[in-house]
């Protein structure tokens, strides 16, 4: 049964905050008590990032925060995103709210029960038989992974309209208290963000297609100290190793020649891998390992840029920056997250049908 992508819309928070500020407020807070700060500083300056944005202010960081106001902030936060990233979805595929069948809701950065789909339901006009699939713990691959979530959904219940919100608050998860060397790594690389996608078994009649593969994914055993959360009662504390640009150039390229085998396909005939960018370092070890040309993520790059590491919904972005630049023909969409886990999604973007004949 084939799945078809009808709308895909990204959203971002209202506090952009400069590499240089955050660099500068950053020194303020590790500058005296973190004795390696000065040294690790420089990776602010090379992790390909200019600007970020938060669901909260810069000044929030330089005070001390608990659990309870750090949800409390997720809670605000990231119910405003959800909504205003599954409503532009829903605007773009021309489908009401009532419309959707099924939502699905991947986060990591916040707890919310009942989940955001829920908390967001009668400002969504969901309808109250709406199934719900709430999705905890895929970090970085949440976006991929819970893309094919919904894709299989939607080819196990034809007709129905599928909705996927994919919202992370990384920032909220900042310490300043436990002095490691992951918390500057994060303080440099992650933001917050939200993207959501509209899918269905039904095929558009015009403009551009987007049809949605079955989605493949790679778990290394041994791994689970390479990411994810140590949690406490401060809150989350990100587990980020040092090893993972390496991780990603010994082992990402047979994890992807697993997903390609799945997916009856050979690297030759992939015209663009649409990956996450967990990090300047981490995209130049993609291209290493797919034997790609340097530089040819350039989307990637670009996404990292200027809004950061979201985490689960920053392949998401890429993804639309590559169909809004008009890129065509057969795609293998990838992230990495907790796990240590490798997700790929293989898709398609043509002209509908109806183009095809008449060309």
């Amino acid at each position: 049964m084939s799945v078809y992508l009808h709308g895909l819309s990204t959203a971002l928070p209202p506090h952009c905050l400069a590499q240089s500020e955050v660099r500068e407020r950053a020194e303020i807070i590790f500058g005296e008590t973190y004795p390696q700060f000065e040294r690790l500083s420089k990776t602010f300056d090379t992790a390909g990032i200019d600007r970020r944005y938060s669901v909260v202010p810069i000044d929030w960081f330089s005070e001390p925060h608990g659990w309870a106001d750090r949800n409390a902030a997720f809670m605000e936060g990231a119910k405003a995103l959800f909504v205003d990233a599954a409503q532009a979805a829903l605007d773009t595929a021309g489908w009401q709210g009532s419309e959707v069948d099924c939502v699905v809701t991947v986060c990591s950065t916040g707890l919310a029960t009942p989940s955001l789909e829920a908390q967001v339901l009668g400002e969504m006009g969901f309808r109250n038989d709406i199934m719900r699939v709430p999705i905890f713990g895929l970090g970085c691959a949440g976006g991929v992974s819970g893309l094919s979530t919904a894709q299989s959904i939607a080819a196990g219940r034809p007709g129905a309209k599928v909705l996927l919100v994919v919202v992370e608050t990384c920032s909220l998860s900042f310490r300043a208290d436990r002095m490691q060397k992951a918390d500057i790594v994060a303080a440099v690389l992650f933001a917050d963000g939200a993207a959501a996608a509209c899918i269905s078994t039904e095929a558009p009649g015009a403009g551009q297609v987007i049809s949605l593969g079955q989605g493949h994914q790679k778990t290394w055993p041994d791994t689970l100290d390479i990411m994810g959360w140590d949690v406490d009662e401060i809150g989350f504390g990100v587990i980020f190793d040092r090893s993972i640009p390496g991780f990603v150039t010994s082992e990402f390229a047979e994890a992807a020649d697993g997903a390609l085998k799945a997916a009856n396909l050979n690297h030759d005939e992939i015209d663009r891998y649409v990956c996450h960018p967990g990090g300047a370092k981490v995209v130049e070890a993609i291209e290493g390992a797919l034997h790609l040309e340097q530089g040819v993520l350039d989307a990637e790059r670009a996404v990292l840029r200027e809004a950061g590491n979201m985490s689960a919904p920053t392949m998401l972005f890429v993804m639309r920056a590559v169909l809004d630049a008009g890129k065509t023909g057969q795609m293998m969409g990838c992230a990495l997250g907790p796990g240590f886990t490798a997700s790929f999604l293989p898709f398609h973007v043509g002209p509908a049908q109806s183009e095809r004949e008449a060309a």
